[in-house]
């Protein structure tokens, strides 16, 4: 996972070829691409501030306990907000450019309602998974991680059943499991993810849960919210999300999610 160095001086002129369009659109095509175009200014923001982040050390620079891990949290809320406040006023013009037209405003408030509220936490998960209960053993190992998961849910706006059905997906609850691709630790890194997310020791619960739970935020945020391609990409890569628009047709990445899914309608029907 590198990160992108951009450059940006006009965020606007990689449009100005793009042919106008006389063809018309229903009104549910145009909600689809007004949320295209406000979803990619949102991920263009959050690159830009990744970008500055690499230069500067972090928002919060390279010294103090723990300042890695709200770089991220701040990173995820300043790009929600620029995109829902207009400041770069890309997505309208990219909405303009395609359609003709100008976002109405009534259109406007739907989307950044729904970016505002697209969550990291339950809401957005289908129900059409089983429960599926984890056996007592597991779940013995996982409740020893307890604080550490609430650390990290809300260090990180990840919901704790989320992380825990990760957890129970990866290696039940084994903070001393490794994969036969080399993926290490409760949430199962790989040591370059881990390194990314700057964790130093894999098999040390806290920092593991931890950087489990940074990158799977990360993941959110790429894809708005969307719980089961943010899944899709923890399992299979960011990559092959992108390369298959959706998630890949892998039948250990649609288990995966599905056993993701059946720990969290457990979890959820347990509170």
């Amino acid at each position: 996972m590198n990160n992108l160095n951009l450059k940006i001086d006009n965020t606007l002129k990689h449009l100005s070829k793009m042919p106008e369009s006389n063809s018309k659109y229903d009104s549910g095509q145009k909600a689809k691409i007004a949320s295209a175009a406000k979803q990619f200014e949102s991920m263009l923001t959050s690159m830009m501030l990744k970008s500055m982040d690499k230069t500067t050390g972090g928002m919060l620079g390279e010294e103090g306990y723990g300042n890695d891990m709200f770089d991220t949290v701040f990173e995820q809320e300043i790009a929600s907000y620029v995109s829902n406040t207009k400041s770069l006023g890309l997505a309208e013009d990219l909405y303009r450019k395609i359609t003709g037209e100008d976002m109405t405003p009534e259109m406007k408030s739907k989307i950044n309602n729904r970016i505002s509220h697209s969550s990291f936490n339950s809401s957005s998960v289908s129900p059409d998974a089983a429960p599926v209960k984890p056996s007592s053993g597991s779940l013995d190992r996982l409740n020893k991680y307890d604080e550490h998961i609430e650390e990290a849910a809300k260090s990180y706006g990840v919901d704790k059943n989320i992380i825990k059905s990760v957890i129970m997906t990866e290696s039940a609850g084994n903070n001393k499991a490794v994969s036969s691709s080399k993926a290490k630790g409760l949430m199962q890194l790989m040591d370059s993810t881990a390194a990314d997310m700057g964790v130093n020791n894999v098999f040390n619960p806290q920092e593991n849960i931890n950087g489990g739970t940074k990158y799977l935020s990360q993941m959110l945020r790429q894809y708005n919210g969307d719980l089961k391609l943010a899944l899709a990409a923890y399992n299979a890569g960011p990559q092959n999300v992108e390369k298959y628009n959706g998630v890949p047709p892998f039948e250990e990445t649609k288990n995966y999610i599905n056993k993701v899914m059946g720990y969290l309608n457990h979890f959820e029907s347990e509170q």
